[in-house]
């Protein structure tokens, strides 16, 4: 059901050491990481996802991310549809994202408390 979940930490250095630790007994390691974000989960497939909840010029992010296995595009499409219709925002409409991986093709809503939620077939 969920293909991986987006944290807002507020020290993203100590966030990832303690994740870091604490999931390798579970087989789990960082793997993508930059000075706004970290990827952690089996090796190749980071599915917890840790992003710098402030800016450096102290804006809050957006609330927190999770994100849906679809089976197909058709319903990444219809989550897209049903959810504009259901109230959401449009955080990204539904296509390709080569910038994620060459098969990735998702949608993304901000739900009615702020959350980007998405749609995701890889």
């Amino acid at each position: 059901m969920v293909d991986h979940i987006g944290l807002n930490v507020q020290d993203l250095a100590a966030s990832i050491r303690f994740y870091e630790a604490a999931l390798a007994p579970l087989g789990h390691e960082l793997g993508s990481h930059d000075d706004t974000c970290a990827g952690l989960g089996p090796k190749g497939a980071p599915a917890l996802w840790l992003y710098a909840a402030r800016s450096a010029q102290g804006v809050q992010g957006p609330g927190m991310h999770i994100a849906f296995r679809a089976p197909d595009h058709q319903a990444v499409d219809a989550f897209y549809q049903a959810g504009l219709k259901a109230g959401a925002k449009d955080n990204g409409g539904p296509g390709p994202r080569p910038d994620y991986s060459p098969t990735y093709y998702a949608a993304f809503l901000i739900d009615p408390d702020g959350n980007n939620v998405e749609a995701v077939c890889p």
